[in-house]
């Protein structure tokens, strides 16, 4: 029965420690299923709590305070148990305390003003440590067998033994675990308990209430510019959470630098606008204004007036600048830096955290795994017969299958993608007719709301929602092929459900921008000749400054939205149901509620953890790194969401989420190798935005080749003139009837002109309509740039990927240290029981040998 103790972690004895809770609904008290499913229930949870206690735990079932269907089962796990599972798991353990000299770095005096108060959250005592064997339990650091396993430890101890206990058999297969058991509904719930409210500290003096220190020193929002606590998080939390904080905690760090170099590159081109030179000449009334473009669709469309454009230029000319080719190669090195610096942290939190040989030595065979061991093999390094899930032949056929299911959603994506190229194309033809334009151009709305607008940001709102739907649809199907794939450990099944995952949402989120930044624009033809899109929908094209504005609003649309929904579905529908489940509590009773019971009623992790937290940040990275030379602010933009994300995740998991099962983590797993595909594929698309999307590259060749003689008539070098040279002619009169405007020409021209980034000769000539000697110039240009660019930034990131060690010499020291101290300690120490227990007769027998071999004296 509850003591009426709210804050108690122990069996009513007092002495017990709760390890672990399980939950179940009583089966006498169920309405809802027939009374035969009832007892087979029944029979399998009594079966499942018997082995339970066979295995050495012990349980202490308590009735539920505000709801009598429910029963709480409390596990307590003693040292015996402890400490055999602590030997089959290989844990390390404490040998004696650390006694290396730490190095005070220069900032240290600066660092401390955003770290946590140690006074407050004390600093971890270090260890040199090794894996936990019993018969050498006297070399170990033990001055108390109740502390000498962390709660955490403890916790996930207890549920490597849930997860492995038999609970029936059928047909000669054993089924086993409490994930198995929680899906077919025999119970409820099973997870470690919090240790206090996170709203004030527990009433029992002995427990340290780290849950709550966390909440004020860590989630909470007044501490969104200190330092993250991590070894205490680590501590509560186990390896695998405190990893994923450190990650996202260094990265938004790296992200400072980027921050602050791409503010200076967009201001940059604030200032330099007002001297931009070719939208001077797009806004004067006497060069735009006597200019008259060609309609840019079929029929519906008409003459426009260059002028119409002035707005969008002026933006443009803030992105499309000199700043952001520096910044480009700016974040080409950035990347490089930022993955080998981590790698450096990482190695150091794999010393200082005992995950360095964690695969090698205790990551355990997932119970799905070997629950379908039904074949035979011969291990060919043991020479010993194994039992594995599947033959060759099937692991085979099962790859195959899982690969073509991802290959079909991939290709669903790009369905959908075509849908909304599609969507484009027609509508473009409806804003065209419903926007229409006079070649004066004195409407101010028009100077916004031009056709392209309204056709970009309603394309790029159906393209999010079409991404988030297919996310929701795909989540699912992945977890079910994984699961079909059977992986043999959990990071196996995690790096899988990475790279599946992965590769869809690469698919889902780059492939609009893929599209505007590659294609859209650059495969339209000419007024007289356009290009139709299966056979129907002529190609779009870009505005006169090109598809460089446009895809800055795709990124700020799909970034933004996706930052404003992920927080919505992370943080906000918990809290709502939490809130929920709050007040129907408090309207049922005023009773004093347990611990377990607090945290039942609050929202479970879900089986795949922070993945989705993961997968979040490096799709935001994709985004700080592939497009960022269209958009300068994206890693200031990163870096606020960041911010936010950090502490939003803590009070999430602090607050809102039952306390994690604590699990070993050796590094941030399949995401690390993702990230340096990325930082590889982020050079060629920046490269190609500069060459291909901006608009740097034709103005450089104007400026220096076609601005002077013998193509131009300037004497010294200029950008006059470049909208008059580079806007193609085309003669009205030369249109086919399928795509002559139906609206009628104004004043006595006879010519239109091209978009000015297609070059061609002029009506007339003997190569009318195809490219001129400008366009080949373009073209070798661009491709000379983006090879020059390419090999200059992959050289610069070899070089410093080779002057940075992953390992710092500190770290290997450590290592080292800690090796040799392991070997001094279990093996010398075995030597000296051999020799006192042998005692006499050891020294006895080596005199006898030494007198054997001693030479005879003459």
């Amino acid at each position: 029965d509850f003591d009426n103790k709210p804050d108690s972690l122990f069996f009513s004895d007092g002495q017990r420690r709760i390890d672990f809770v399980l939950v179940y609904e009583d089966e006498t008290k169920k309405m809802t299923h027939k009374r035969i499913d009832r007892k087979k229930q029944k029979r399998k949870r009594q079966v499942y709590e018997s082995n339970l206690i066979n295995n050495g735990l012990q349980l202490e079932a308590t009735r539920s305070v505000l709801d009598e269907k429910l029963v709480f089962v409390k596990v307590h796990a003693p040292w015996e148990v402890l400490c055999t599972y602590a030997e089959v798991m290989h844990i390390k353990l404490p040998l004696q305390p650390d006694d290396l000299k730490t190095r005070e770095s220069a900032f240290n005096w600066f660092t401390s003003l955003f770290r946590v108060d140690e006074n407050i959250i004390k600093p971890e005592q270090e260890f040199f440590t090794a894996p936990f064997e019993k018969e050498h339990l006297s070399n170990f650091y033990i001055q108390d067998k109740d502390t000498f396993f962390n709660p955490a430890t403890r916790s996930r101890i207890v549920h490597f033994i849930l997860s492995r206990v038999e609970y029936a058999t059928k047909n000669n297969v054993k089924k086993f675990g409490i994930n198995k058991l929680l899906d077919s509904g025999i119970y409820k719930a099973a997870f470690p308990l919090h240790d206090s409210s996170f709203r004030h500290p527990s009433t029992d003096p002995a427990c340290p209430s780290e849950r709550y220190l966390l909440y004020r020193e860590w989630a909470h929002p007044k501490n969104i510019f200190k330092l993250q606590p991590l070894d205490f998080i680590r501590k509560y939390y186990g390896e695998k959470i405190g990893i994923y904080f450190a990650w996202l905690g260094f990265y938004t760090n790296m992200l400072i630098v980027a921050a602050f170099v791409g503010v200076g590159c967009f201001l940059y081109g604030c200032l330099t606008k007002d001297n931009c030179t070719w939208s001077q000449e797009v806004c004067d009334p006497n060069i735009g204004g006597n200019i008259i473009m060609c309609p840019q669709c079929d029929k519906v469309c008409t003459y426009w007036n260059l002028t119409s454009t002035c707005e969008s230029s002026k933006k443009l000319c803030i992105f499309d600048s000199f700043g952001t080719l520096v910044f480009a190669v700016f974040m080409g090195i950035w990347v490089t830096l930022f993955l080998e610096f981590w790698k450096r942290r990482q190695a150091e939190l794999e010393y200082e955290w005992d995950t360095v040989e964690y695969l090698e030595q205790e990551e355990q065979v997932r119970p799905e795994y070997e629950a379908q061991c039904t074949h035979v093999v011969m291990n060919e390094i043991t020479q010993q017969e194994e039992h594995v899930p599947y033959t060759a032949c099937g692991k085979c056929i099962r790859m195959t299958f899982c690969a073509s299911a991802v290959f079909f959603w991939i290709l669903l994506i790009i369905a959908s993608v075509i849908g909304i190229i599609v969507y484009r194309l027609s509508v473009f033809l409806v804003f065209s007719a419903t926007l229409s334009r006079h070649i004066n151009g004195t409407q101010a709305i028009h100077k916004y709301l031009t056709p392209q607008t309204a056709t970009s940001v309603t394309a790029s709102l159906i393209s999010f929602v079409v991404i988030m739907v297919l996310n929701i649809i795909y989540e699912k199907v992945a977890i079910l092929i994984t699961d079909f794939e059977l992986p043999r450990t959990q990071t196996d099944y995690e790096n899988s459900l990475t790279t599946k995952m992965f590769l869809f949402q690469f698919v889902n989120y780059y492939s609009s921008c893929f599209y505007i930044a590659f294609f859209k624009g650059k495969f339209v033809g000419h007024p007289g000749n356009p290009v139709y899109w299966l056979g129907k929908y002529r190609n779009e094209e870009c505005d006169p400054g090109g598809c460089l504005l446009e895809l800055t609003t795709q990124l700020a649309i799909i970034v933004g939205g996706k930052a404003i929904w992920n927080n919505i579905q992370e943080v906000l529908l918990p809290w709502v149901k939490n809130l929920i489940g709050r007040y129907c509590a408090d309207a049922r009773s005023e009773k004093i509620v347990p611990r377990w019971e607090h945290d039942y009623h609050l929202q479970p992790i879900g089986k795949l953890g922070l993945f989705y937290e993961y997968l979040e940040m490096v799709i935001q990275f994709g985004f700080v790194t592939l497009f960022v030379a269209s958009f300068p602010l994206a890693p200031l933009l990163a870096l606020f969401n960041n911010m936010l994300e950090i502490r939003l995740d803590a009070w999430k998991l602090t607050t809102q989420f039952r306390r994690m099962v604590p699990q070993k983590a050796q590094d941030i797993g399949a995401w690390q190798p993702i990230m340096q595909g990325i930082a590889i594929l982020a050079v060629v698309t920046n490269a190609m935005i500069i060459a291909f999307t901006s608009d740097m590259i034709p103005r450089l060749v104007y400026y220096w080749s076609f601005s002077v003689p013998p193509y131009g008539s300037h004497s010294s070098h200029t950008m006059k003139g470049y909208i008059n040279n580079t806007l193609s002619v085309f003669n009205i009169s030369d249109f086919r009837n399928a795509s002559k405007p139906s609206s009628p020409w104004f004043g006595n021209q006879t010519t239109c002109r091209q978009v000015y980034r297609d070059f061609r000769y002029p009506p007339g000539h003997q190569h009318q309509y195809e490219h001129n000697i400008y366009y080949w110039h373009v073209i070798a240009a661009k491709l000379a740039f983006i090879i020059v660019m390419e090999h200059v930034i992959y050289f610069v990131k070899f070089i410093i990927s080779y002057i940075i060690p992953d390992v710092s010499q500190k770290t290997k020291s450590k290592v080292k240290r800690e090796k040799y101290l392991t070997q001094k300690l279990l093996h010398e120490n075995d030597l000296k029981v051999v020799k006192k227990t042998m005692g006499k007769i050891a020294d006895k027998i080596i005199k006898g040998v030494d007198s054997t071999f001693r030479p005879k004296s003459e």
